[in-house]
C-alpha cells in the first residue's frame, strides 16, 4: 500500500474512478453471477487501457515513475475521465515523480478526441498541434491549406515531422521566406527539448538521422544553441495565394504534456489579408466544402 499522500490519492483516485463504472457503462459484456468488487475490475480496467494486469496495479499503488502520456490517455479512456479529471491524474502523476519533467516523452503521437474539435473551431485560424519533436499530429482546414508541402508525408516517416521538412525537403527554402530563422528555431527546440527527456531514444534517432542526412542540421545542432518557438512572426510563400506574414502563439496543452497548439493569425488590416482570403478559399476548394467558388473565381 502507498506509504505517503500523493501515492495515496493516486489510489484512492483510481479505485475510486472504476468503483463508479458498471461493465456495462464500460461496454464489456455482463456474464451474470455476483460480483466481489463494485463497478470495474482491476482486470476489467487493465482490458480496456490495453494494459497488463500488474502493470496497472502497480499504477493503481501508486506507483507511477516513467508512465507515459499514452497511458494516461488510455486509462482516461478506461475510466471515461473527463479533461478535469484526466489534467487532475496527470497532476498527481507529476506530484508523485518530481522528476516526471524531466522525463517525459515529449513525443507522444496521440491527440484526445477533443483537441482535434478545438482545432476544427478556430475556423479564422490557422492551427495545429505538434509534440516535442516536432511532429505534426493534428491540423485544421486552414493549417493543412497552408503547409500541404510540410505535411506531405510522402518518402518520410508517419507522423509529418517539421524538422525533417525543414532540413530534407528542399520545398522548404521556398515556403519559409526567413529560412535561416525556421532552422534556427527548429534545431534550437530539438535541443532544448534533448535536455529535458536526455534517455528518449525516439528523439536521438530523429536527430541522428538530421545530422547525417543535412550538414546545416549538423552544423547547427554542434553550435549547441536553445529556443522556445513562444511567439512572433512568420513568413511564407505559398504556392498558389503567394506572401504571407502571419503572426504566431505557441499554447501549450496543460493536460497534455509536450503537446503544444500553434496558430497563425493576421489583423484583418494586414497588407497580406486579400492573401489569407485566398487561403481561406483555397482550403476549402481542397476540402470539397460549400461556398468554395463563392467569390466567383478561384483561390489563387
Amino acid at each position: 500500500m502507498p506509504t505517503d499522500p500523493v501515492r495515496e490519492d493516486i489510489r484512492t483516485f483510481l479505485t475510486s474512478r472504476r468503483a463508479r463504472l458498471t461493465p456495462q457503462q464500460a461496454g464489456l459484456p455482463d456474464f451474470g453471477g455476483r460480483r466481489q468488487v463494485s463497478g470495474l475490475r482491476r482486470s476489467e480496467v487493465a482490458q480496456l487501457a490495453a494494459i497488463s494486469v500488474e502493470y496497472y496495479t502497480r499504477l493503481e499503488r501508486g506507483n507511477v515513475g516513467g508512465v507515459s502520456e499514452e497511458i494516461l490517455d488510455s486509462l482516461a479512456r478506461a475510466l471515461r475521465l473527463d479533461d478535469v479529471e484526466r489534467a487532475h491524474l496527470a497532476a498527481l502523476v507529476r506530484a508523485a515523480a518530481p522528476r516526471r519533467a524531466a522525463d517525459r516523452d515529449g513525443g507522444v503521437r496521440s491527440v484526445r478526441d477533443s483537441v482535434p474539435q478545438v482545432l476544427d473551431a478556430m475556423t479564422g485560424a490557422v492551427a495545429f498541434v505538434r509534440n516535442a519533436h516536432l511532429d505534426v499530429l493534428a491540423t485544421n482546414r486552414l493549417a493543412r491549406a497552408l503547409s500541404e508541402e510540410a505535411l506531405d508525408t510522402a518518402g518520410q516517416p508517419q507522423p509529418p515531422n517539421l524538422a525533417r521538412f525543414v532540413f530534407l525537403d528542399p520545398r522548404a527554402r521556398r515556403f519559409y521566406r526567413d529560412w535561416d530563422r525556421i532552422a534556427h528555431d527548429a534545431v534550437g527546440s530539438l535541443r532544448a527539448e534533448t535536455a529535458r527527456t536526455p534517455g528518449n531514444t525516439d528523439l536521438a534517432g530523429l536527430v541522428g538521422e538530421l545530422a547525417a542526412r543535412s550538414r546545416e542540421f549538423a552544423d547547427r545542432w554542434d553550435a549547441h544553441d536553445v529556443e522556445y518557438y513562444r511567439s512572433g512572426q512568420q513568413r511564407f510563400h505559398h504556392p498558389a495565394v503567394g506572401d504571407l506574414d502571419l503572426d504566431y502563439d505557441a499554447l501549450e496543452i496543460p493536460a497534455d504534456a509536450g503537446l503544444t497548439i500553434v496558430t497563425y493569425t493576421l489583423t484583418p488590416t494586414s497588407p497580406h489579408a486579400p492573401a489569407f482570403l485566398r487561403l481561406q478559399q483555397h482550403g476549402r476548394a481542397a476540402a470539397g466544402a460549400p461556398g468554395s467558388d463563392d467569390d466567383g473565381g478561384s483561390p489563387a
